[in-house]
């Protein structure tokens, strides 16, 4: 087979992880930068080309889409998918998982067990007020839509603290999520790796001593974990209700179970391999072999 990762930055873990999966699993593989790829857009023959050259003979993609360069990352693997390519994430399960405000819509449709959040277009004193008597703080979390990495949340310990918080925000004509801050989770999350329809690792991730945020870009540390039932399973309906087949579920363990913060189209794969030592790449391709065989068995049976 030929598949190609999508992605800006070639020289990334992830990228090379999967470009060495690949290989290793008998296929021909590249990476394309997206961002400098060019679409033709003509009847009943739409194209991609890179370089000057039409890129054809794909077996599949795998898109690896900086949220900064959505829209445009996603406009290229919607243009693969009308070359039907396969893709390990279809752009309009991509777009959805990176609007937080409407993914959370669709998990809390599908059932998934979420912190409670609200929404409101610029809240005067009063209802800021009432927004975080709402999901029951002080304190309570404060998020950008658009925030990634843990960059863009806030903890805001009092009424006050959270009312200049989200008023600063909106000075900067930026939307906010509040939500309910889980004391029960001491600062830890937990991140299950889904591939297809299971986990295939887990790990517990740690925020620093006084940070709520667990992230490991802002020094976190992790380890491997063995999800309970309900953990498994809310991560797999999480990822299924937006579509993803390549997903990282992000969850807080609480009282009333896990409770789904978000859910990464782009999952990164350093962390998770090496808390786990589980070869997630190899996954990923294994997963890429099993669709794309099944649907020549489907062909051939037509």
């Amino acid at each position: 087979m030929r598949i190609a990762i999508l992605s800006a930055k070639p020289d990334l873990y992830s990228t090379q992880r999967l470009l060495g999966a690949i290989h290793a699993r008998g296929h021909e593989g590249c990476v394309i930068n997206h961002l400098n790829c060019q679409m033709m857009i003509e009847g009943g023959r739409p194209s991609v080309l890179y370089e000057g050259e039409e890129l054809s003979s794909f077996d599949a993609i795998v898109p690896r889409i900086g949220a900064s360069v959505t829209d445009y990352g996603c406009a290229v693997v919607r243009q693969f998918e009308m070359m039907n390519v396969f893709t390990t994430g279809k752009s309009q399960a991509i777009m959805r998982s990176r609007n937080k405000l409407r993914s959370l819509q669709v998990l809390s449709k599908a059932g998934v067990g979420l912190p409670k959040t609200m929404f409101a277009n610029h809240p005067k004193n009063g209802d800021v007020t009432q927004l975080i008597k709402l999901v029951g703080g002080p304190p309570v979390v404060i998020k950008l839509l658009e925030g990634t990495q843990g960059i863009g949340v806030v903890l805001a310990e009092s009424i006050k603290t959270a009312k200049s918080t989200i008023e600063a925000f909106y000075g900067l004509k930026k939307n906010v999520l509040v939500q309910e801050f889980i004391a029960e989770a001491k600062g830890s999350d937990i991140r299950a790796f889904v591939v297809g329809s299971r986990v295939v690792g887990a790990i517990k991730r740690q925020g620093l001593d006084g940070e709520f945020r667990s992230n490991l870009h802002r020094g976190g540390n992790a380890v491997s974990i063995q999800l309970t039932a309900d953990e498994e399973q809310t991560a797999i309906s999480a990822a299924r209700a937006l579509g993803l087949k390549v997903a990282g579920v992000d969850m807080l363990p609480s009282e009333r179970g896990p409770l789904v913060l978000e859910v990464n189209s782009s999952p990164g794969l350093e962390g998770i391999e090496t808390a786990t030592g589980v070869d997630i790449a190899a996954e990923i391709i294994a997963y890429i072999e099993e669709k794309i065989k099944a649907d020549e068995g489907d062909t051939v049976g037509v």
